[in-house]
């Protein structure tokens, strides 16, 4: 894997190639355009990486992971089978980043701590849902699937939290995102499914606006489509809900005000932005071994590509 400590500060990039972004690589690959391509005369023949003018992609996943045991193997092609898609080998990769921070604190026993420093209560048990996936059901989780249901999503159009962990007292749904952004439109806007009146008009009991209001117009889409689900789901289990939008800590400084706006208050019910950073600090607080340094140099390092042919750190972390 490849980090801040191996990678050029900046790559040359002209109209018609790219160099490879390894430090004393002098190879050049040809210039991609438009979309991103794994192709042999985009790959540098030296490190093996698929290179763009913005970013680079592994020949295989597992360079991109920290954690590929067998049981995480096994997990990951479990995770598979109901995951829509995945760009794991990308560097800026959300999704890579995900299972490498949420890996951590499932392999070191930490979910609950981590939980129970989250929302100031104790939490006893956990279970890690990662992209819809449940390790008890061996399958897409049962609950998700009866709310995709109620409330009219279909197929590969389906909403997928990034992560949900079911606990004694809180189901938490987490969106995470790297690079992308949190404000998202519906491909069509005049197709509302059942999100208005699914769950015995669940929507108008959570929900001060209107949905034009927040799938549209403020472009919320996404988190109204969680936050919908999400508290139904919990409804159902009579546990608290609470809902995290995980970004770096330079972006999306106000979407907890501004999501929240549209929300009905209740105290069973929270709709909060969380970062990597807060993240970070809390793994620097545990006592040291492999894996803990493992982690946190994975953050230090972490990039997300070149904006401008100059390197960008992923977090803001000396």
């Amino acid at each position: 894997m490849y980090g801040l400590k191996d990678l050029k500060p900046t790559i040359k990039i002209d109209n018609n190639s790219v160099e490879c972004p390894v430090k004393n690589c002098s190879e050049k690959v040809d210039r991609q355009r438009k979309s991103f391509k794994r192709a042999q005369n985009y790959q540098c023949p030296i490190h093996k990486i698929y290179i763009s003018p913005t970013t680079f992609e592994y020949e295989k996943e597992q360079e991109n992971l920290l954690w590929i045991d067998n049981s995480d193997e096994q997990l990951l092609n479990q995770i598979k089978n109901v995951k829509r898609e995945s760009r794991i080998a990308r560097d800026n990769s959300e999704d890579a980043l995900t299972w490498n921070v949420m890996r951590f604190l499932d392999r070191q026993g930490l979910i609950t701590d981590f939980l129970s420093k989250l929302s100031n209560q104790v939490i006893n048990e956990a279970e890690l849902i990662l992209w819809s996936y449940s390790p008890q059901e061996n399958s897409a989780w049962k609950l998700l699937e009866k709310a995709r249901r109620e409330f009219g999503e279909t197929g590969n159009r389906s909403s997928e939290p990034d992560i949900i962990i079911k606990t004694d007292k809180v189901l938490y749904f987490i969106e995470a995102k790297l690079t992308a952004s949190n404000k998202t439109n519906p491909s069509n806007p005049k197709n509302t499914k059942k999100y208005k009146t699914g769950g015995d008009n669940w929507f108008s009991k959570i929900f001060k606006s209107e949905y034009d209001t927040i799938a549209v117009k403020e472009k919320r889409y996404e988190l109204m489509r969680f936050w919908l689900l999400g508290s139904w789901i919990a409804n159902r289990l009579n546990v608290d809900f609470e809902f995290y939008s995980l970004v770096k800590q330079s972006r999306d400084i106000t979407v907890e005000a501004e999501f929240s706006k549209h929300i009905i208050p209740c105290e069973k019910r929270k709709f909060s932005r969380l970062t990597w950073e807060e993240i970070y600090r809390y793994i620097e607080t545990l006592e040291d071994n492999v894996e803990k340094q493992k982690m946190t140099d994975y953050f230090k390092n972490k990039t997300v590509g070149y904006i401008n042919g100059n390197i960008k750190q992923a977090f803001s972390i000396k």
